[in-house]
């Protein structure tokens, strides 16, 4: 029997797979056997990153400068990809920008850069894989969201916002593209240990401890507990699995059901 999980043979573009939950993807999609397309802003640390995929899981990977919040740079960069391997099978939208602060003091140049990364990137790398995987009869493409998907943040208005929309873009473009081959799913990561969240850290004393307290597995999240999500979903293993979201978060949702029977 085949294993269900196999990426052998297939090509996996992610945005903002240098660092943090995109590289735990990346990494998730390389040790299955798929060749890997790191599409984010920071040449040197995506270097790095193409340097330790390859050396780790001796997979077929290539570093791509793209700036999601650039239509022009996401259509060059997917355009430069297929010339590259001449096919992609699984998008992951995951590059993604936050700017905490009390809703009353945005400008709307925050709230338009946030909304532009967050949200109409990922619109815009759909788009743009689209053609390929519908010639292809198939394609597989993740979406990174939040908690705030689904739970309001004072301090991160637009970010919340935008990803609420991550989530109802992911249930649309499932719809649309049902009978296209393509499946299109989200990821809702709880509390993770990222260079985003050192500055949450930073910003909000005592957050560390909160986290740790709430949620039910009593610890930070890290980048590699993505790698069997992102197989999951970019396999033959999800292929009746679509217009979902998924929680990677301990039980962090769940913590006001937890009852104590010590």
């Amino acid at each position: 029997m085949n294993d269900p999980f196999s990426l052998e043979g297939k090509v996996s573009v992610v945005t903002g797979g240098n660092g943090g939950i995109g590289k735990g993807i990346a990494d998730g999609l390389a040790v299955k056997g798929s060749a890997v397309v790191i599409a984010a802003r920071d040449e040197a640390k995506t270097a790095a990153a193409v340097e330790d995929i390859k050396s780790r899981f001796g997979v077929s990977v290539s570093g791509l400068t793209m700036d999601v919040g650039d239509p022009a740079s996401v259509t060059a960069g997917i355009q430069k990809a297929l010339e590259e391997y001449g096919r992609i099978d699984v998008l992951v939208n995951n590059a993604g920008v936050n700017i905490r602060k009390q809703p009353q003091d945005y400008a709307i140049e925050e709230w338009d850069k946030i909304l532009d990364i967050n949200l109409r990137g990922p619109f815009l790398c759909c788009q743009a894989v689209y053609p390929t995987m519908k010639a292809q009869k198939r394609g597989k493409i993740i979406n990174t969201g939040s908690a705030t998907s689904l739970l309001g943040l004072g301090k991160c208005v637009p970010y919340g916002c935008s990803k609420m929309g991550i989530l109802s873009l992911t249930y649309s473009l499932a719809l649309a593209w049902a009978r296209d081959g393509i499946f299109v799913n989200c990821i809702i990561p709880g509390w993770i240990d990222t260079p985003l969240t050192v500055t949450a850290r930073r910003d909000f004393p005592g957050l560390s401890q909160f986290v740790e307290d709430r949620t039910p597995m009593g610890r930070w999240g890290q980048p590699s507990d993505f790698m069997g999500i992102a197989a999951f979903l970019a396999s033959e293993a999800s292929d009746y699995v679509t217009g979902e979201y998924i929680r990677v978060d301990g039980g962090y949702a769940q913590h006001g059901n937890t009852v104590s029977f010590d």
